[in-house]
Formats: C-alpha cells, sequence, structure tokens
C-alpha cells in the first residue's frame, strides 16, 4: 500500500522533466524538503519500501539518499533509518533564476469593511481555560463514561438519517427530549417541531439576523452587555441600539423617543434570568412589561437563557417564553455551560408559524450534521444524565461561589462585591473609575489569571470599572491562593498617591 509521501513523489516524478530517473527522484526529493513538504528531522522510508512503491529500482534510490546526504540534506542513524536534517543548508539562488520585476506589490489580502469591523470588535481571547476565565464551566466533571458507552451503543445501529444531511432541523429524537426537559425544567410552552438545534448561540443568532432583519433594521441590546451578540448582530447590517439595564433588568423605552425615526426594534435581545454581565434578573412585572412591548411594537424578543440552570438558592422565575402562549419570544439554549463549550450545540425554541421555515434556511445556510453526537446528547438527556450532572453542577459551583465570594470580601472589603443574583458562573469585582479594569485584565494575563475587564462589554463610551471573574474552574480549596495575585495588583493601585 502507498504511503502519503509516496503519492507525493510519485505525483510530482510524473510532473518532473524529462532525464535520467535518478537525478529526476533526486531533485523532487530535495525540492519537496527544501520547500517544507517533508519535514525536518522526519523519517523516510527504508530504500527498498520507496522503491518499490514508486516502481524503481533500489540502487535508484540509494543513489538520491547518498547524493542528499552528502549535500547535508539527509543524515543516517544506526538502527534507526534515514532522517531529514534538522538544519538545511543554505539554498543559493539559482544563476539564471528570473529577478521578480520591481513595482507595486500585489495587495492580496483586503478584508470587507463588515469582516475589519469583526476583527476591530472582536472579544474572544486568546485563551479560553483557567481562573478567573468567565463563562467556561468545570469541563472535567462530565460524564465520558456514561457518555462513550451511549455513543458506543447508538454507532452500532446508527440510522441512516443521522449519517446524512439534517433537513428537520436537527435530529427528531433531541428535539423531543430537549421540548420535554424544558417543559419541566424552564416552564417552557413548546413542542419537539419548535426546536432547531444550531452549532452555538452565535449561529442562532447569526439565522435570526439573516431571515428577520433587513439591513437598517435596529436591536435593542442590554448595555452592558455580551459582545459576541454586538458582532452578529452588525456584521449583518443591524443597527446597535444599547439599552441601560438596572437590578430588574432592560430599562424599557419609549419606542418613539429612543429607536430613530420611531420605528420600532426588530429585535430586543436580553438575558432576563441572569443578565450578563452584571448578573441582575428581571422582575416579573418588568418581563411582563417587556411582552406587552414587545407585541404592541411588532418585535421579536430574543431571550438568551445562557445559564438558566444555574441558581442556589431561590426559585427561578420562569421564562419569558413561558409567560404567555402567544408570547412574540425565541428562546435561545446552549449546552457550552451545563456539558461544555466544545460540543458546539445550542438550540432555539421558536413559535410554530416560523419554525419550518427557520428549518429550512438552517438547512440552506449551515447544513447541519453531528447525528451521532445528537443522538446520543438525546439519549443522555431521555435517561436521566443530563440533569444528574446539572444538579451536581450546581452544587459545586455554589461552593466555588460562595469561596470566591469569601476571598473578595476578606481580602477587599463587601464594596468590591457588584450587585449579586445568586446564579451563573461569573461574579464582578467592582473597581474605583479610577483604576484601568484594561491595564489590569492584561497585567493579570501576563501572570496566567484570565479575567476580562468590565468596560469591554460597554458600546457607549460612559462605563463602570470592574472585572469579571469565573469561579466555575477554580477547586474550591483553591480559590483563596488562586485570588491572591489579583488581589496583590489591586491592593498596588489603589494605595494613596
Amino acid at each position: 500500500m502507498r504511503t502519503l509521501l509516496g503519492d507525493l513523489l510519485a505525483h510530482r516524478l510524473s510532473q518532473a522533466p524529462a532525464g535520467a530517473l535518478g537525478k529526476r527522484l533526486y531533485d523532487v526529493l530535495q525540492s519537496a524538503i527544501q520547500q517544507g513538504d517533508i519535514a525536518t528531522g522526519s523519517r523516510l522510508p527504508a530504500s527498498r519500501d520507496l522503491a518499490k512503491e514508486l516502481s524503481v529500482s533500489r540502487n535508484t534510490v540509494l543513489s538520491a539518499y547518498e547524493q542528499l546526504q552528502s549535500e547535508g540534506y539527509l543524515q543516517t542513524r544506526t538502527g534507526s533509518g534515514t532522517f531529514v536534517c534538522e538544519r538545511l543548508p543554505e539554498i543559493a539562488p539559482e544563476a539564471n533564476a528570473p529577478v521578480a520585476a520591481a513595482g507595486k506589490p500585489f495587495n492580496y489580502i483586503r478584508l470587507s469593511s463588515r469582516g475589519t469591523r469583526v476583527l476591530t470588535r472582536s472579544g474572544a481571547g486568546a485563551y479560553q481555560w483557567g481562573a478567573f476565565m468567565p463563562g467556561v464551566p468545570d469541563v472535567s466533571h462530565m460524564p465520558h463514561d456514561i457518555w462513550r458507552k451511549i455513543q458506543l451503543r447508538l454507532s452500532r445501529r446508527m440510522p441512516v438519517e443521522a449519517l446524512s444531511y439534517s433537513n428537520h432541523g436537527g435530529c427528531v429524537q433531541l428535539q423531543q427530549a430537549l421540548a420535554d426537559y424544558l417543559r419541566v425544567i424552564r416552564s417552557l410552552n413548546c413542542s419537539p417541531d419548535q426546536i432547531l438545534i444550531t452549532a452555538g448561540t452565535h449561529q442562532s443568532l447569526d439565522l435570526l439576523a439573516k431571515m428577520l432583519c433587513d439591513p437598517g433594521d435596529s436591536a435593542w441590546i442590554e448595555e452592558p452587555g455580551y459582545w459576541g451578540f454586538r458582532n452578529v448582530l452588525a456584521v449583518n447590517g443591524v443597527e446597535l441600539l444599547p439599552t441601560s439595564v438596572d437590578e430588574q433588568g432592560m430599562v424599557l423605552p419609549n419606542v418613539a423617543d429612543f429607536s430613530p425615526a420611531g420605528r420600532p426594534p426588530r429585535l430586543i435581545c436580553v438575558t432576563p434570568s441572569h443578565q450578563y454581565p452584571l448578573g441582575s434578573v428581571m422582575s416579573l412585572q418588568r418581563r411582563q412589561q417587556l411582552l406587552a412591548l414587545a407585541k404592541n411594537a411588532g418585535s421579536w424578543v430574543v431571550e438568551d437563557d445562557y445559564d438558566g440552570e444555574f441558581r442556589f438558592g431561590d426559585n427561578p422565575i420562569p421564562a419569558l417564553q413561558g409567560l404567555s402562549p402567544d408570547a412574540p419570544v425565541i428562546y435561545l439554549g446552549t449546552f457550552s455551560k451545563t456539558l461544555y463549550p466544545g460540543l458546539r450545540l445550542s438550540y432555539m425554541v421558536v413559535p410554530k408559524p416560523l419554525a419550518a421555515r427557520m428549518k429550512m434556511a438552517h438547512s440552506e445556510l449551515y447544513r447541519g450534521g453531528n447525528g451521532l453526537v445528537q443522538l446520543t446528547l438525546a439519549e443522555f438527556i431521555r435517561e436521566g444524565h443530563y440533569a444528574a450532572h446539572v444538579r451536581r453542577m450546581r452544587q459545586l459551583y455554589s461552593r466555588r461561589r460562595a469561596a470566591l465570594v469569601e476571598a473578595i470580601v476578606t481580602g477587599l472589603g463587601a464594596d468590591f462585591l457588584a450587585q449579586q443574583s445568586n446564579a451563573g458562573l461569573h461574579l464582578i469585582l467592582s473597581l474605583p473609575d479610577s483604576i484601568d479594569d484594561v491595564a489590569v485584565a492584561a497585567e493579570l494575563e501576563q501572570q496566567g489569571v484570565l479575567t476580562r475587564p468590565l468596560s469591554a462589554y460597554y458600546l457607549r463610551g460612559t462605563s463602570r470599572r470592574g472585572l469579571l471573574l469565573g469561579y466555575a474552574c477554580v477547586e474550591e480549596q483553591n480559590m483563596a491562593t488562586t485570588f491572591v495575585p489579583v488581589l496583590h495588583c489591586l491592593k498596588r493601585r489603589l494605595k494613596p498617591g
């Protein structure tokens, strides 16, 4: 059987200029090494094996190997074989090589204005795991053994539908399992045909923006709010209208006074169960006012319930979607916080009149797949493992949250704790306006401590200073020690003068 290297050399030999076979093989090997197609330090096939792959004599291969070895490209190791040298001889330019004509260099890379905007406002960090990275669960507690057994069992009798492109908006078994789960846990009014499985909340919102908004339409977004929502909407030509939040959630402005030319927003994007990033929970009265406003204005409410399962102590208020049978609400959920982000599975619950068209558009734009993973998750939920895992993690995160609160209060004082909501996977450490939270976050990152500056979540100039501290992936007994670099960094800046 021919190897990848054998395929490469055979193809290049067939393209090489006519001449002696040994010289052609030498030229092809030298060129592949110089161009990096054969990596430095890599082992070459034995001369007998390569000769068989290329259908040439062994002497032809030996001749090429020996010539390359004499020039410093190859070396032999007794008992191990022939290897490409770690350091190659310098490549001298050929005497007759053409000289590139001088002139204006060709501009190969030119991003669109939308592409430039995405990169300019990017909020994704270089590191996505560690203390105190906000929004990241403790992935080490995922019950992989249970998951693997379910997946192995299912893979033995995979239905053909799960191996092809999805045209139902996702695995129907997962849609059924989610509908049953959400009706009980989050009090949603939904049936399986209203659920659409996506590859992350960003894809969910991208689909909504494409299908429900025209360029120039507006969206109310929370201020401060999640940077990912801002970028996805902006790249789709949606005008962003930042709307302030208080201890009851989004402050609802008068549509005529707030929106351009008195036009109502097409989307109203909220995180009512645990406002991101400040943590307030939208009151029942505010929720009812929001639904009434949306109905009267003809707007869609996009409810991002990104970590609604993690509440510690008090009972959760039902989701917006479940407060009214005809609520103009599109509910977004994800498994990134309850299981792990790399799973890349989220879902939408859309009103019935919209469901079929959204599923068709999703199939056209994204071609859903991962049938085995979706089937495994459906069984994981149906057999009760998902609910049990969430319960265990809720207890674990509650203890870790309490440990972080204690570290902050002990080291800095209670005044440094922002409003608390007994929910989520992060806390806000409030800072005085005199402290540059962006600089603090950058300094801590150099020490291996990952935080996010609160000011980065504001779209307008006016902002509060603080740090988002994620406690989910820091063990309870290590919380105080892990917090020490944050404490030292802030105390240095808080000293008078």
